[in-house]
């Protein structure tokens, strides 16, 4: 178990580690000698704060979904675990959340290049796939539910609601940002004003594709027949 953990942590700590590093927040600059201005790498981060903050919340946000990604294969090696199905609709949710990554990516493209008719497009097509995927995951939860498999019948059933929830929620918060941006966008502010907050969109719904694909392999059936065919090897 402990294993799994530290496989589960070891990648986002080493991501930490590495931004850590690119911000000398180790250096000594007491014991450096000369003007600030010969130490480029002691000045302020040329990172605007909100950038910063969206690094410090993935970061945050990946070591939640570590911890119950971790618990998740814990609990499995309990033998009243029992693999519930992976609705069909997964796969179309996975598809729509594919699509709505590629129009955000679409949008930031269009903003480096100063085509702001583009960053309206991919703000809005983006957007519209999003919510299709939180309505597909709430339609997945009433195959589940009209099927038997409610969140109280077994740990696995729970696991499943906490995770795609969870995720769903995430991207809740994320269409309050998106909307915001599409409000600048049509009210006429200034790409110069609008391109942090596409680039900062298209980071983390990149960020929350991702999340989903791991997500979506740990749920699905196989992960299970595998958990339980490696015990059976170590037994």
């Amino acid at each position: 178990m402990s294993i799994t953990i530290l496989f589960v942590l070891a990648p986002i700590g080493a991501i930490i580690a590495w931004w850590l590093s690119q911000q000398r927040l180790t250096a000594k600059p007491w014991l450096e000698v000369g003007a600030i201005d010969d130490f480029p790498g002691t000045g302020a981060s040329s990172l605007p704060a909100a950038t910063i903050g969206l690094g410090v919340f993935l970061a945050v946000v990946s070591s939640l979904f570590a911890l119950f990604v971790s618990a998740y294969f814990m609990r499995m090696q309990v033998a009243d675990w029992a693999q519930m199905p992976a609705p069909k609709v997964l796969w179309f949710n996975t598809g729509v959340l594919i699509l709505s990554s590629v129009a955000l990516q679409y949008a930031q493209v269009a903003a480096r290049r100063g085509r702001m008719e583009g960053v309206g497009d991919g703000l809005i097509v983006g957007g519209l796939f999003a919510f299709t995927f939180l309505v597909g995951q709430l339609f997945a939860w009433q195959q589940l539910n009209a099927a038997g498999y409610f969140l109280a019948t077994n740990p696995a059933n729970a696991f499943f609601y906490l995770l795609t929830g969870l995720h769903g929620l995430h991207l809740l918060g994320g269409l309050v940002a998106l909307v915001l941006t599409i409000d600048k966008v049509w009210r006429g502010f200034a790409l110069a004003q609008v391109r942090l907050s596409v680039k900062l969109c298209a980071i983390y719904w990149h960020y929350l594709l991702l999340l989903w694909l791991v997500l979506f392999t740990l749920l699905t059936p196989w992960v299970g027949e595998f958990a339980v065919i490696c015990r059976q090897l170590l037994s």
